[in-house]
């Protein structure tokens, strides 16, 4: 059987937070790089979808590719990260110094992928400044507008909906992390954090990861908005949001109701042994 029942997937929530906050910086930041620029690549790719089908669910089940790829290579994904590290701090392996280092370093990293590979798409759709007529050039300048402008229109009410935008994404985002520590096969893992990352992308909710590389793209072509309207309307409340939503519905609810329950000491041997979610993946 390659299903992994929840009270072991909690026991491999816990030793990957450990790993993640036990990690040098330099593969923080680059895994972090290569995670910010593969989101990029999963929303272009969605993007594209939907201007060519006019379907956007066409591109909500496609863009999960891009977090396939990230969680089978073990790269760093702070939305991932914000529901396990803290598990691995409340099981005293790990510091909350040791927690925050990781999140920042990981962060630095998303917002330098996401920016080059914003670069990097712009030259490719505008054939280096000189064609506007491509679809998605005017749909990522909707986007990046709608993820700030539209909230500072509301203002604080704006505030409270981006930030719960953000926690029922991360909900989900970090839930898909989780879902593929349920199989030991590749095909499994792929299928149950298909399923969660296809749930938020559908909806619109609010990725601050995803954000990193959107916001910036649509202020290289154009959009009317200023640094501070990106960080004060969208950037620092998703990170809020997303933060209290991988934490508190994905890791620890699912800590509390599993981690508590009595530990055979043969399942806990059969994690160590056979841990999907160590050094080999990442999220």
């Amino acid at each position: 059987m390659s299903y992994i029942k929840p009270k072991l997937v909690v026991e491999n929530m816990i030793q990957a937070g450990l790993d993640k906050a036990k990690m040098p910086i330099k593969d923080m930041i680059i895994r972090g790089i290569l995670s910010g620029a593969l989101l990029g690549f999963g929303t272009t790719l969605a993007f594209t979808a939907e201007m060519q089908t006019k379907l956007g669910i066409v591109g909500a089940v496609l863009f999960p590719a891009a977090f396939v790829i990230i969680i089978l290579l073990g790269l760093e994904l702070v939305t991932g990260n914000f529901a396990l590290i803290p598990l691995a701090v409340m099981d005293k392996k790990a510091s909350v110094k040791e927690m925050l280092n990781n999140w920042f370093w990981v962060i630095v990293g998303h917002l330098i992928g996401g920016f080059v590979y914003a670069i990097f798409i712009v030259i490719a759709i505008t054939n280096f400044g000189t064609a506007t007529d491509n679809l998605v050039i005017q749909k990522i300048i909707n986007v990046a507008e709608s993820k700030t402008l539209a909230y500072q229109a509301l203002g604080v009410t704006g505030i409270i909906v981006v930030v719960v935008k953000a926690i029922l994404c991360n909900w989900m985002v970090s839930l898909g992390a989780v879902m593929a520590m349920t199989s030991k096969s590749t095909g499994g893992k792929i299928m149950a954090m298909w399923l969660p990352i296809l749930i938020f992308f559908a909806q619109g909710f609010e990725h601050a990861v995803v954000n990193m590389f959107v916001i910036p793209a649509g202020m290289l072509l154009g959009a009317n908005i200023t640094f501070s309207d990106w960080w004060i309307w969208n950037q620092i409340p998703v990170l809020f949001g997303n933060a209290i939503g991988g934490f508190v519905f994905t890791g620890l609810a699912l800590y509390v109701t599993y981690q508590t329950l009595p530990k055979n000491q043969l399942e806990l041997s059969q994690v160590n042994k056979q841990n999907p979610f160590s050094e080999a993946e990442g999220v």
